[in-house]
């Protein structure tokens, strides 16, 4: 049995560094996999908790030389620093369907709660002081987005001391003399080599030090990274002129090493910054819990922090606080905003008995919650590990990508050999063959092709979650791109699976008097029917009236006494049975079952006066979904057990365009099967135990989140609203997500394919040549707008419900 975590992995700068801590880690006892995420500056790791565990594995990742505060989880599941650690009793069930499925529970489930702080990490693995978030403070893994400030804010004054100094390094060069029209004489009667020397050590010993060491790092864990590359190129112009000014004097590139060490920072500091931008809704996901929790103990209100929270205690929450955790309300009555966590853009009536989410927010009553999931095992907690762990899979075309960054170092480390030799070959000067093999080295750099697809990744997964449209991997992401026709269970899918009272014909009594009457004798059974027929009469306002002796028909209706009337409910059978005269009704009643709605005949006195049509309802958005998918040009198929007439009603009334009727459920996936041999990429929307199957045979398996925990596991997708408008929606980010991917990756290639040649001087002879420092500037404007251009994907048009209803009429219930 293998466990799952995501741990923190602070200083990854560059995406080509993934391997380091990819390929470090395999080779530990236990590790099974693993996929390091620079732009989210984590890595998910499955592991065998019985023979590692998360502490090991981060001690692992400081030894590799990186940043590590532990597991990065919400700010609510780990107990604040300074209480220490608390091993408090938790179940491992999930929290939310939507969550069900994503870890394995490890026996020592209770260490996800602690993300003690390691000791003997004072220093970043760039080198400098190891700055701590408050979230990191209160015990959280040190999510990404935190330590991405610290790292900006590092690059920035890295940049800005190699920025002043270059300029000051320039003034005292040939360059800068040319520039100037006159020299500057260097101060204290040094000469202009040996003041820059003086003036270039802190640009290389500090600004430009995070290449030395990744490179390091790099070459230590047996990869080559874009690290090696700058480090490379540095090294190579300042030890050239270290050289020369230590044996006389002469033409030296302090300036050239400096500007490139100057320019690789900015466009590093940029592109960090936009990459930030990709981790804005893990952010917001993390930051929905409250930091403080009212619970009551021995009748007193006592404030906690909410990781202190333990199961079975009683929280206290009042009108405009947020829920802690999960739980049950024991007493209250309230309006709960869940939109922040599921999606769900309605408040959510709650009362004694109803389940509450952990970070919703409390409108209008105060509650008493009693708490059931906390910890790790709240709903927030698992949707953020199932977003991280999304984030930091790899789609079939990043594997790509990650194996032709590594090659790409390789040949702009040969490029740059080959470049040089040549170059002396024709009779260059070394100072000239040198500067074109540095220009060839840093704009070879591969950081934008490893930045292509991760970037993109984390910005559709986000842009999904805050729909929640949750993607398992990346994989689904892109197959979700993919697909050109979409099948629909009917019955909890495109329906609410529950009766509704569509019409109610009479002959020749008063609806508003037979309602009342009826309504009395359905409020004491039990069947799914009486439910919706005494909810309709409710809704209508009419006056309650009480049954008396009252007697259950099963499987054909009842019977009582309402205000000394003789009231049947049921069907024909029981009309006949109690010697109820059909008349004119029973043809109503024949005309109403034969559209597939179940006929419900009402005898008052001996007498049939009204015959009650249901149906299971449609989900309202159910033909704006399908009208969604037909925009995309996706086909819509509905399965269905319902009978063919009725279901081609059905399909005829939401503009479904073919229909599956009279399927068994051990029959769906052979269907899907079906249609996949037809040449078709198949998604499955389900929500049943007996949708499984065919979840699982689709190329892509989209669970609706209210569903079962079964096909919530089978799934590639979860819809956390229950919405079928989500469904095109998942399509469209997977659509936004590839095409980003693909711009990526092109402009990447092809910025390579064009700078390359240009880098080695093959147009010097027609005056187009690079200088290293412009190479430096060009390769770093490459990330950043690989990074910029999966930003843009935010602004993606996602579905939106049309405000005409949708039909109501979705196929018949037996009768009773």
């Amino acid at each position: 049995m293998t466990a799952q975590t995501v741990l923190h992995v602070g200083g990854l700068h560059w995406a080509t560094s993934e391997p380091a801590i990819e390929k470090a880690l395999l080779q530990r006892p236990g590790v099974a996999a693993v996929t390091a995420n620079a732009v989210s500056q984590t890595a998910s790791v499955e592991f065998d908790p019985a023979r590692t565990s998360v502490e090991e594995l981060a001690g692992w990742v400081r030894e590799c030389g990186y940043h590590c505060a532990g597991e990065s989880l919400p700010t609510h599941v780990c107990p604040p620093m300074e209480h220490g650690a608390h091993d408090h009793d938790h179940h491992p069930a999930p929290a939310h369907a939507a969550a069900h499925g994503t870890h394995t529970v490890e026996p020592e489930r209770a260490q996800r709660h602690t993300a003690p702080h390691p000791a003997g990490h004072g220093e970043h693995a760039a080198g400098a002081p190891a700055m701590h978030s408050p979230h990191e403070l209160m015990g959280h893994g040190g999510h990404a987005g935190m330590s991405m400030e610290d790292m900006v804010r590092d690059m920035r004054n890295r940049f800005i001391v190699a920025a002043v100094l270059s300029v000051a390094i320039t003034l005292w060069s040939p360059m800068g003399r040319d520039m100037l029209g006159f020299g500057v004489a260097a101060p204290f009667g040094l000469r202009d080599d040996v003041w820059g020397l003086v003036l270039s050590l802190p640009v290389v010993f500090y600004s430009g030090w995070i290449f030395f060491d990744g490179a390091v790092r790099a070459l230590r864990n047996r990869t080559l990274d874009m690290m090696v590359l700058v480090a490379v190129a540095v090294a190579a112009g300042w030890l050239y002129s270290v050289y020369i000014t230590l044996t006389g004097g002469g033409e030296v590139f302090y300036e050239a090493a400096a500007m490139l060490t100057t320019f690789v920072l900015l466009g590093h500091w940029f592109e960090m910054r936009a990459r930030g931008g990709a981790n804005e809704a893990i952010r917001t996901l993390i930051d929905l819990a409250p930091p403080m929790a009212t619970v009551l103990r021995d009748g007193d209100e006592v404030e906690v922090p909410t990781a202190e929270v333990v199961v079975d205690d009683l929280v206290l929450v009042r009108p405009g606080s947020k829920v802690p955790v999960d739980g049950l309300v024991e007493e209250g009555q309230s309006e709960v905003d869940e939109s922040m966590v599921t999606g769900e853009s309605l408040p959510v009536s709650k009362s004694p008995g109803s389940e509450v989410i952990g970070a919703s927010m409390n409108t209008t009553g105060t509650l008493r919650v009693r708490a059931t999931k906390v910890g790790s095992d709240t709903a927030l907690a698992q949707i953020v590990a199932l977003v991280q762990e999304a984030q930091n899979s790899k789609a079939p075309g990043q594997r790509l990508a990650d194996r032709a960054a590594f090659w790409l170092v390789l040949v702009a480390l040969v490029g740059g050999l080959v470049t040089f030799l040549t170059w002396l070959g024709i009779g260059a000067d070394v100072q000239v063959a040198l500067l074109f093999a540095i220009t060839v080295v840093v704009i070879t750099c591969p950081d934008a092709l490893g930045l292509a697809t991760p970037t993109a990744v984390m910005v559709g997964t986000g842009l999904g979650a805050r729909r929640g449209v949750l993607f398992k991997n990346a994989t689904a992401l892109e197959s979700s791109a993919r697909i050109d026709t979409v099948v629909m269970d009917k019955t909890g899918t495109l329906t609410k699976g529950a009766p509704e009272v569509t019409q109610v014909v009479t002959d020749g009594a008063d609806e508003s008097e037979v309602l009342p009457l009826v309504a009395a004798v359905e409020k004491e059974s039990e069947h799914p029917l009486a439910a919706a027929v005494v909810s309709y009469a409710a809704g209508l306002g009419l006056p309650a009236r009480v049954a008396s002796g009252f007697r259950n028909v099963p499987g054909h209706g009842a019977v009582a006494d309402v205000d000394g009337r003789r009231v049947v409910v049921g069907n024909r059978k029981l009309m006949e049975a109690e010697g109820v005269e059909l008349g004119g009704i029973l043809a109503r009643r024949d005309e109403l079952a034969s559209q597939g709605q179940t006929a419900v005949l009402v005898g008052i006195d001996g007498v049939a006066v009204a015959v009650i049509a249901l149906a299971d309802a449609a989900r309202e958005t159910s033909a704006d979904a399908v009208r969604a998918l037909h925009e995309l040009g996706v086909r819509v198929v509905m399965l269905s057990g319902d009978n063919q007439s009725t279901a081609e009603r059905i399909a005829g009334q939401l503009g479904i365009d073919t229909v599956i009727a009279e399927v068994l459920p051990g029959d769906k996936a052979d269907k899907i099967r079906e249609l996949q041999q037809q040449g078709r990429s198949v998604a499955m929307v389900g929500d049943g135990v007996n949708d499984a199957p065919a979840l699982a045979q689709a190329d892509l398996g989209i669970a609706i989140g209210a569903g079962t925990d079964v096909a919530i596991e089978t799934a590639d997708v979860v819809l956390m609203r229950s919405d079928p408008l989500d469904v095109p929606t998942a399509l469209r980010v997977g659509r936004g997500t590839l095409r980003k991917m693909r711009q990526n990756l092109g402009w990447a290639v092809g910025y390579n394919a064009v700078a390359l040649p240009i880098a080695a001087g093959v147009f010097a002879a027609w005056g187009v040549t690079l200088r290293p420092e412009v190479a430096a500037l060009s390769m770093s404007g490459s990330s950043f707008i690989v990074a910029v251009n999966a930003l843009m994907l935010k602004r993606l048009p996602l579905p939106t419900p049309e405000p005409t209803p949708s039909p109501d009429l979705h196929g018949p219930f037996v009768e009773r």
